[in-house]
């Protein structure tokens, strides 16, 4: 497997840099389908930071609402800016065992569904 791993921007709190933000492309790979690309944030001395994950998958499945700067969970604000709002689920675990929970049902639901759609192709195929 080779990946090509590339700095796409600086992690801040205030002027310090304190992590990169971080793009990862599978460009060769003989086990499973290359070019996937995945975005992260690295942060110094802690490694993948799991709240900005969380933060971001929960924009991308719509289940944190994104306005502006501002992200905001079930009509309540949880921060302006990521940092913010990652500091408010590092702070608040039950949010954000809540949002993870929400995520993961939501990526397991799609997940057995194109597994099942995949079967039924295959079955219709022979």
């Amino acid at each position: 497997m080779r990946l090509d791993i590339r700095r796409i921007g600086a992690v801040k709190d205030g002027d310090e840099v304190v992590g990169n933000e971080t793009r990862v492309k599978v460009v060769k790979n003989k086990v499973s389908p290359p070019f996937r690309q995945a975005e992260f944030q690295i942060m110094y001395g802690r490694g993948i930071y799991h709240m900005g994950e969380v933060i971001d998958w929960g924009v991308k499945l719509n289940l944190v609402d994104k306005s502006g700067a501002w992200y905001a969970y079930k009509g309540d604000k949880i921060g302006q800016g990521k940092a913010n709002a990652s500091k408010f689920l590092e702070d608040n675990p039950a949010v954000a065992n809540e949002i993870e929970s929400a995520i993961r049902a939501q990526t397991m639901a799609t997940a057995a569904a194109e597994a099942e759609a995949e079967s039924d192709e295959g079955v219709a195929e022979e």
